[in-house]
């Protein structure tokens, strides 16, 4: 009977053995089977995340979004497979149907996206990136409705206040007397003047430029010159214009033409040509340069020469170099506008001139002592 008793327990205790190892076995694997499926739906909701973004993105400014479909989740799913290079991209609104890069108007893109071709879906190398419409780089012509930039501020003037007026849009005067003279030699004593005005403006203005010497009352030589001037740099201008000499011997006109102003290290030059109706050519240069011994005390050295294709003995002129002027003039500045001076010059003539004065019982050569004022306003 105990022993009928010990059989019974050991078949239910390798029943219950059983019934549990199967159990164990069961819940592993519908377990597994859940983890399969939840992964699965993780898998589905992310692409449809992916995707739903993208097509979001692609939604153009202003327009209404359509809802997707019921069957979105098993479209998904078969997308990751789909050729897109069997695409037909033509259909898009907005692309031109007859062209074969299916080029969207007025973009400058190609957006064929890997078709025959390419021979890859997302080949990028067939995107033409900026037309001549759409991207024309800096230097090209203006667009016909850019503003003027020399136009005043979006069409607006100044109304009924008078427009203001720049620098050198004036007017201006000045008067120099460089040069005002008493000159002394052993046999006389006679007057020298050297004097120039102008009225204008910075860059164009007209000038008069006069030179001569007074003896017994009368003009013994005159220069007078009516002349354009133009500056060409700050210091620098040309000149154009007429000469007109009397006096001794033979009134004589002439077209003139030359340079005035200040060159390097402030050399002060006037260097002008000349031509007349005979055909006669002239060349007359003066240099000076005003060394400062004090502010106020200034030494002055100075070179005038005249040079002529022709003589003209009415005129004591000779062909060639003429004659020559150097000095050296010392003066005191009282105030800029007034500077008295004192000075000594050395005056030649050369050639025929030299002759006829000589013959005339007069020197050629002189040292001539002078005295005067500077004056300018």
């Amino acid at each position: 009977m105990k022993q009928e008793t010990m059989v019974n327990r050991r078949v239910n205790l390798i029943a219950a053995l059983m019934v549990l190892n199967l159990s164990s076995v069961w819940a592993q694997g519908t377990t597994t089977e859940e983890n399969a499926q939840t992964n699965q739906v993780h898998a589905d909701h992310a692409y449809h995340s992916a995707q739903t973004e993208q097509k979001r993105r692609e939604v153009k400014p202003g327009t209404k979004s359509m809802p997707a479909p019921a069957n979105v989740s098993d479209e998904m799913r078969a997308m990751p497979g789909m050729d897109h290079s069997k695409m037909n991209h033509n259909a898009i609104p907005g692309m031109e149907q007859g062209d074969k890069s299916d080029t969207v108007k007025g973009s400058g893109h190609d957006m064929n996206h890997g078709g025959a071709t390419s021979g890859k879906a997302n080949d990028m190398s067939n995107m033409i990136h900026g037309s001549d419409e759409s991207m024309s780089m800096q230097g090209d012509s203006a667009p016909p409705d850019a503003r003027d930039p020399h136009a005043y501020s979006d069409g607006y003037n100044f109304g009924p206040i008078p427009r203001p007026k720049m620098g050198d849009e004036d007017n201006f005067g000045s008067l120099l007397v460089d040069r005002l003279e008493s000159v002394t030699t052993r046999n006389n004593t006679s007057v020298a003047y050297d004097w120039q005005a102008w009225y204008g403006q910075t860059y164009d203005r007209a000038l008069i430029r006069a030179e001569g010497e007074i003896e017994s009352g009368t003009f013994k030589n005159a220069r007078n010159e009516l002349l354009w001037a133009h500056a060409i740099t700050a210091y620098l201008d040309t000149q154009l214009g007429v000469r007109y000499d009397s006096g001794k011997g033979t009134d004589r006109g002439w077209l003139a033409f030359g340079i005035q102003g200040l060159l390097p290290y402030w050399l002060y030059v006037e260097a002008t040509g000349y031509v007349n109706e005979q055909g006669r050519t002239a060349f007359r240069l003066e240099t000076e340069y005003d060394l400062l011994l004090t502010q106020k005390l200034i030494l002055q050295p100075r070179i005038e020469m005249n040079i002529y294709s022709r003589r003209d003995d009415t005129r004591d002129v000779s062909s060639g170099l003429s004659n020559i002027e150097a000095g050296l003039r010392l003066r005191y500045e009282i105030r800029r506008e007034f500077a008295p001076y004192v000075g000594v010059d050395w005056a030649s003539q050369f050639g025929s001139a030299a002759d006829n004065i000589r013959a005339a019982g007069d020197a050629a050569e002189d040292v001539r002592f002078v005295a005067g004022a500077r004056i300018w306003f």
